[in-house]
């Protein structure tokens, strides 16, 4: 009889073992369907552009606000997400932000001779991403809590493979829905997408308890408790900042490919649908795998900081050799057309595979009772480039070239190296694991 309640603790912590598994599950699957949404739809920007009757001024400004959305409501989103929990904020973020796809397929779609103005969709791809911004601090959240230190960066690297798996499967499809059955079937295949993933949330998602943290593994240093004492706010931590701005200065390179790449694509290398869409989806599926092994393999080697200055500096080197190709293609352009894809490839998994690393670091440094807000830190940084980068693009190719285009990027990128903290263990981190 004694042993009974061991045995049922044993078994108690078996399950939560298990079921970890599906709490990142759900963390995948809410990051992939809202990013199919922020990612998938600057994919058919050749087709918003005549679809809505837009110069690349409008354009830009469009896709730039599902980033501003997102940006301005990462912060409240995640300060919410400490307070409430990680299941009552995923689930109420997936049910609004489809209602709101929903609501574009319904209402500004192109349909006929009815052209909705820029305005209107402006308004609505700020809407979900004001709505939709819930989900990264959320989901990070939740994977926090059931992985302990020493797997974290691999789960969270897995869960931010959604960003790009998501972005890969709406470069895959939504082009090809948009020119074949226009914009409400883009919009009504997102709005599923994320109504389905709450479905799994309510089924999968919930706050583990004692035991069960102990039974996935996570223990006091690097569990519910882990990271900075939870009297400081990541708000006044000076790391966390820098993390998080290195990140989204880092974040322009990647940008400026998943909006303008299909754009620089189309317009200078003359390259066709297909090709557009096979060189996009190539782009979101080697930063995917690109973001699984740089969690693995950092989490084995305990190098963040230092992988995240490396892929500052090794990005810098790829779009300021693009610019120099691009220079000196001359009217050759259109001849080229497999060079710029390989580039742009490369350039875009290199700029985009420490998305993982970064925010494994942001909250661990917070701790896990903190960590919704560190996330939202470090995701408004990342979204306030999704909504300027659009903007300065246009403006930069007004008064320049594409050439030019791709230096910025490039020196973007190197300035993130200096504001990414050094390599040295922050003193926070080494406490927490003792």
């Amino acid at each position: 009889m004694g042993n009974e309640p061991v045995a049922s603790v044993r078994a108690l912590g078996e399950r939560a073992a298990s079921h970890r598994w599906k709490v990142l599950g759900v963390g995948f699957a809410a990051n992939a369907s809202f990013s199919a949404a922020f990612s998938g739809i600057p994919t058919t920007a050749v087709f918003l552009r005549s679809g809505y009757h837009l110069n690349n001024h409008g354009l830009g400004l469009v896709l730039g606000m599902l980033g501003l959305g997102i940006a301005v409501s990462e912060l409240p989103w995640g300060l919410l997400t400490d307070r409430w929990g990680d299941r009552r904020v995923l689930l109420l973020g997936l049910g609004s932000t489809a209602a709101a796809l929903g609501a574009l397929a319904l209402f500004v779609a192109p349909a006929g001779t009815h052209v909705p103005g820029a305005s209107m969709l402006a308004l609505g791809l700020l809407l979900v991403g004001l709505l939709g911004g819930s989900v990264n601090g959320s989901s990070g959240r939740a994977v926090m809590a059931w992985f302990r230190e020493g797997e974290r960066g691999l789960a969270m690297s897995i869960r931010q493979t959604a960003v790009p798996a998501g972005g890969g499967l709406g470069a895959l499809i939504l082009p090809a829905l948009a020119s074949r059955f226009g914009f409400a079937s883009v919009y009504a295949v997102l709005a599923l997408a994320c109504a389905m993933t709450a479905a799994f949330a309510w089924r999968w998602l919930h706050e583990p308890s004692h035991v069960e943290v102990k039974g996935a593994g996570a223990s006091h240093r690097g569990g519910v408790s882990g990271g900075a004492p939870a009297s400081i706010s990541p708000l006044r931590d000076v790391g966390i900042w820098r993390v998080a701005l290195g990140g989204g200065v880092l974040c322009v390179p990647q940008i400026a490919i998943v909006t303008f790449g299909t754009v620089f694509l189309h317009d200078f290398s003359r390259a066709g649908v297909l090709a557009i869409s096979a060189t996009m989806a190539a782009v979101q599926t080697g930063a995917a795998l690109a973001r699984v092994w740089s969690g693995g393999w950092t989490d084995r080697r305990g190098n963040r900081r230092a992988y995240m200055r490396a892929c500052s500096l090794l990005t810098a080197v790829l779009f300021a050799s693009l610019a120099l190709v691009t220079a000196a293609a001359g009217m050759r352009h259109a001849q080229m057309t497999a060079v710029f894809a390989l580039m742009i490839v490369l350039g875009g998994v290199c700029a985009s595979a420490w998305h993982g690393v970064a925010f494994t670091e942001l909250a661990t440094l917070a701790g896990t009772s903190r960590a919704g807000t560190a996330l939202a830190m470090g995701n408004t940084c990342v979204f306030l480039t999704l909504f300027l980068t659009p903007l300065a693009i246009p403006l930069l190719l007004s008064v320049g070239s594409w050439p030019m285009v791709w230096v910025v990027a490039s020196v973007c990128a190197l300035i993130a190296l200096p504001v990414f903290p050094r390599a040295a263990r922050a003193t926070r981190m080494t406490t927490a694991q003792v």
